[in-house]
């Protein structure tokens, strides 16, 4: 199958987007999946919850969007078997700035994409960089909280965008910008863009809050909300401390159940309906 690449976005932050960019790739590799994470937020979150020290990498995704390196020489091991990660490093704080001048700004992260990685199966083992290493059937770009350059060039690159929400009292605010702004890339940079769905997250059963709120986002965007919803989970929250997807540190817990849901859901949508039985 050709790659598939997803951007996670939401200008908001905190509403569980780094969260779900982590553990819904680490979820598609236990399915069999080749998943590449590309972390395109300046604080490193998903680099650091999957155990990698942003401090010690050479390279990170700054040296696809600004210096041309390519992708491939990137990567890094996140010791979760079929999962690799394009880490971030502080020297992405400063891309934005250094990408004013670039031509084709916008594109840089596209640019990269688009000459990396075949679309056959070639039984890759390892992360060794050769040309047989760069097939990957889905590609997830973990957007910063604003609508900057980088969210843009993830936007620009994708073919969808996944866009969390919490389901608490401000869960629509700044959505509607958000959505203006896809629609605006589709037709200005990225006619292959579209909206993959929207996820609720950080769902608390013992409120009516979260019930109201789940209610009006389906009642509002029907189809586009997934039915899996992700739960308020003490596990989630300790995972990334210790370098880790839900799916290792905590398995058996509500959010490991959920984001395996969750991950099922977004491959039968994909045409993926052959999954063997959830264990």
């Amino acid at each position: 199958m050709q790659k598939k690449v997803v951007a996670v976005a939401n200008q908001k932050g905190g509403v569980g987007k780094t969260t779900t960019s982590v553990n819904m790739a680490a979820c598609l590799a236990t399915e069999g999946f080749r998943v590449l994470l590309i972390d395109l937020d300046p604080q490193g979150n998903a680099t650091s919850g999957l155990g990698v020290d942003r401090h010690e990498c050479e390279h990170s995704i700054y040296d696809a969007l600004v210096e041309d390196v390519p992708v491939g020489d990137l990567r890094v091991d996140t010791g979760t078997a079929g999962l690799d990660l394009v880490p971030s490093t502080t020297d992405l704080a400063g891309a934005e700035i250094e990408l004013v001048d670039h031509p084709r700004r916008e594109f840089r992260l596209r640019r990269a994409l688009a000459s990396f990685g075949g679309d056959g199966d070639d039984g890759r083992e390892g992360s060794d960089n050769n040309e047989a290493d760069d097939s990957y059937d889905y590609v997830i770009l973990d957007c910063p909280p604003s609508l900057g350059l980088l969210t843009l060039n993830g936007l620009a690159a994708a073919n969808t965008v996944l866009v969390p929400i919490q389901t608490e009292y401000y869960a629509l605010e700044g959505l509607g910008h958000l959505l203006q702004t896809i629609e605006l890339i589709h037709e200005h940079l990225n006619p292959a863009l579209s909206l993959e769905g929207i996820l609720l997250t950080m769902y608390d059963g013992r409120t009516n809050l979260s019930e109201q709120v789940a209610s009006e986002v389906s009642t509002h965007f029907g189809e586009l909300v997934f039915e899996t919803i992700i739960p308020r989970n003490v596990r989630l929250g300790e995972a990334p401390s210790y370098g880790m997807p839900i799916t290792e540190y905590a398995k058996s817990s509500r959010g490991a159940r959920s984001y395996r849901d969750f991950a099922r859901e977004f491959l039968k949508r994909n045409g993926h309906h052959d999954l063997p039985a959830s264990a």
